[in-house]
């Protein structure tokens, strides 16, 4: 479990470091969506240019740049057949048609090539040609894109690099060269695929490249091809995302024709987890649905599929470090990361830190999560007109602290506390905290029915994870230019927006959601480490929420917005589960930590009938935290609290006795 020693390959010697390149996540590609892999001449196994050798041109060493001999015994053949049966363009010829010329068969493309591989020999060296040859050769469509070059397709086809290609996939890949399209589904078509492999390992005998023996060994030995859907992963929807990016600040042309590297934030072994979570989570979802969905084909609708979208990031740097716009993105392009929807219930917490912000400035009234409201069915007028929220599931709790408010997600409650803070300050608390600037302050903000996307969502619990203060979020780290240079790079933005001593009170009863709440299917899926979070549900369910060192925000819905009819905790909370799980489990994001408390908290004990100081009489105490100078400073009345003041009425006696060991509970930190 610790790197032992590094030595360097070529000369054995032992090296006090290396750097080693970031896993490759994919090429860019054009609006003809063709993908490549640049590979150098010296990296390319001598076995595949012996295969490509063997299937192309076995005399391209040797010839000037078209092959007499091969000329004649292609006219020979076609002149046996009666028809055209064999070609005769050399791998120069082949590279002038790639970068010159069309593939219409005219005589004079024929001779115009011909002359333009001749000035080709004679500009560059064969293994340059060879290079320029094995990076543009097209070799089939995987999914939706065009795969050009030996670099690619041995990814595409195999998910290997060039170099780890065994005889048998060597023997393939040159083998599809005649006709790339016949073999781009070989996976499905084995008879074919096989057809490819031989055919050149029977050149390659012929032309005394390998024996008898290893082309025996190499047709028993499995292609092992990878799946038709390339390109289609759930990193394809980060890739969308950089490219668009990109394309504000650089050309098409420079962005892909420079050979540029562009380093990310992604975190490739998280990545990994998104997709177990995201396909567990959704046949949830399915099954949940199933009733739903019989009923929608009776009636002869179609059954649109839900999609789902999850972004995670470090809170106290704003990097992306994984992230799924939808699905399948084979299926549906559209990035839900970036989709406007209503969030909801994960609104909420904006809400209370407006609320609690009071204990900051002093501006009546002040607010602590000990603070009631009244749980009740209620009409809110505004403006002129009704609004009448009601309870998920029309349950009401009656008199309730304000983090049992948040705890059970009382929207009722929720809109009573946004209408004593104000609504204008609520709305002011949002865009504070970098949200939409187009929310209002109207009493249905409380619940989240202005539009977010879940990117906003993650970007606005940074403040919450990262004790007051936004961090932007961010997915590109630099662009280095083919020389070397930087041509961008970015760097970590971050802003105080909130006093940190209220970032923890939201956090702290947000973790209570978690352990005890509306988010408690989470702990039930298995997920253990400190968190805190918040589940939404409007049309679509939602979950977001963070340990010490990961966010991550979780929507589930449809495109046409129609009620997913499951709440933020039937739908969006268990992949959030399932994902955190996989991510806990990986070192980076192992050690979870208790959040910090900041000073000017204090954890008082109180009684949770009176919200007052605890007295011994009490038969239940709990601990609440407040801002230094908001706590309860007044004896429980109803379990002995007045039986003191009646048995202590001197000022300076009565301030002594309340100074008792239950009193010097109270910690501040």
């Amino acid at each position: 479990r610790r790197i032992s020693r590094i030595r360097a390959l070529d000369t054995g010697g032992r090296l006090t470091f290396a750097e080693i390149e970031p896993e490759l996540i994919t090429n860019l590609f054009d609006e003809a969506r063709e993908k490549r892999r640049p590979v150098r001449y010296e990296d390319l196994p001598k076995r595949l240019i012996e295969a490509v050798l063997s299937a192309e041109d076995k005399r391209f060493f040797e010839h000037p740049g078209l092959d007499p001999i091969r000329i004649l015994g292609a006219a020979w053949a076609d002149i046996r057949q009666g028809q055209k049966a064999q070609g005769a363009s050399t791998i120069s010829m082949q590279v002038a048609r790639s970068f010159f010329f069309t593939t219409r068969r005219e005589w004079s493309r024929k001779l115009k090539e011909t002359l333009m591989a001749l000035l080709l020999e004679h500009r560059f060296t064969k293994e340059q040609i060879f290079e320029l040859y094995v990076n543009e050769v097209y070799l089939g469509n995987r999914g939706s894109f065009a795969i050009h070059g030996f670099g690619e397709a041995a990814n595409a086809y195999f998910g290997k690099d060039v170099r780890e290609l065994n005889l048998a996939q060597d023997s393939f890949l040159a083998g599809i060269i005649r006709s790339p399209n016949r073999y781009s589904s070989a996976e499905r078509k084995p008879d074919r695929a096989a057809e490819a492999r031989d055919r050149v390992l029977n050149q390659m005998m012929e032309n005394k490249l390998i024996t008898s023996t290893e082309a025996l060994a190499a047709r028993k030995m499995p292609l092992r091809l990878v799946n038709e859907s390339y390109g289609s992963g759930l990193t394809a929807y980060f890739v969308d995302m950089i490219k668009d990016d990109l394309l504000d600040r650089f050309s098409e042309e420079d962005l892909i024709g420079k050979s540029d590297r562009i380093y990310t934030t992604l975190d490739g072994d998280l990545q990994r987890a998104v997709g177990p979570a995201i396909e567990w989570g959704m046949k949830n979802v399915d099954a949940q649905l199933a009733r739903r969905y019989a009923l929608w084909r009776k009636k002869g609708e179609v059954v649109p599929q839900v999609q789902v979208a999850l972004i995670a990031l470090d809170p106290h740097t704003g990097e992306i470090k994984a992230l799924a716009g939808g699905r399948d993105y084979a299926q549906s392009q559209l990035n839900h990361i970036l989709a406007q929807r209503q969030p909801g219930s994960v609104f909420k917490p904006f809400v209370y830190a407006a609320a609690f912000e009071s204990g900051i400035d002093g501006t009546p009234p002040i607010l602590t999560p000990a603070s009631t409201v009244v749980d009740e069915p209620t009409t809110f007028f505004f403006d002129g007109q009704e609004y009448s929220p009601d309870n998920y599931g029309q349950d009401f709790y009656g008199t309730v602290t304000l983090r049992d408010a948040i705890t059970h997600s009382l929207n009722v409650a929720t809109v009573k506390v946004a209408e004593e803070v104000g609504y204008k300050r609520v709305v002011e608390m949002a865009k504070q905290l970098g949200l939409d600037a187009d929310i209002q302050p109207t009493p249905a903000v409380a619940l989240g029915a202005y539009d977010m996307t879940p990117l906003d969502v993650a970007a606005g619990y940074t403040v919450f994870a990262n004790g007051g203060t936004r961090c932007e979020p961010i997915y590109l780290r630099s662009v280095i230019g083919p020389n070397g240079a930087p041509l961008e790079r970015s760097s970590f933005k971050e802003r105080e927006v909130l006093d940190p001593r209220v970032a923890y009170l939201v956090t702290n009863v947000l973790e209570d959601v978690v352990n005890r709440g509306t988010g408690a299917s989470v702990r039930t899926r298995g997920f253990r480490a400190p968190a805190a979070g918040k589940t939404g549900t409007s049309h679509d369910g939602w979950f977001a929420g963070f340990t010490s060192n990961l966010l991550c925000v979780v929507w589930v819905g449809f495109d046409d917005n129609r009620e997913l009819g499951l709440s933020g905790s039937q739908s969006a909370a268990p992949i959030w589960a399932e994902f955190m799980k996989r991510a806990a489990t990986l070192p980076r994001y192992r050690n979870t930590q208790e959040f910090d408390r900041p000073d000017g908290i204090i954890s008082v004990t109180i009684d949770p009938e009176t919200q007052q100081l605890a007295a011994p009489a009490c038969p239940q105490t709990r601990e609440e935290v407040f801002i230094a100078g908001t706590e309860p400073t007044e004896p429980c009345s109803l379990h002995g609290g007045n039986i003191i003041e009646r048995l202590v009425p001197i000022s300076w006696l009565r301030r002594w006795f309340r100074h008792t060991p239950r009193e010097a509970q109270r910690v501040q930190r």
